[in-house]
């Protein structure tokens, strides 16, 4: 099962974004569940790196599945955005597939 952690300040400000584990929707390179989650991480941080000016760090690891994308400083209303389309791609994930594949966690800081 992927989880995705969403954790957002006191103020309602994202923080930081966690994807962990795989899917298990299919074997190793069939898995769509996983593919549409990476495509929207991948996405998600490239996006913010090309198009804001807002600094980042990002820490994965293949073999676990795992990447996070962390904010130094609060986003701006433009990673806001780009995070807010994340969050409406991997809910409509979950209620195409559900809580077998997927569980997405929100979290205050």
């Amino acid at each position: 099962m992927t989880t995705i952690t969403i954790t957002k300040t006191s103020s309602d400000k994202y923080r930081s974004i966690e994807c962990n584990g795989h899917a298990g929707f299919a074997d190793y390179g069939n898995d769509i569940v996983c593919a549409a989650v990476s495509v929207l991480t991948i996405n998600l941080i490239n996006s913010i790196d090309n198009f804001t000016e807002d600094e980042i760090s990002v820490v994965q690891d293949e073999d676990k599945g795992l990447i996070k994308l962390s904010f130094k400083d609060e986003p701006s209303n433009d990673s806001d955005l780009l995070l807010r389309s994340f969050e409406l791609g991997v809910d409509s994930i979950f209620q195409q597939y559900g809580k077998k594949f997927l569980n997405i966690k929100f979290r205050r800081e």
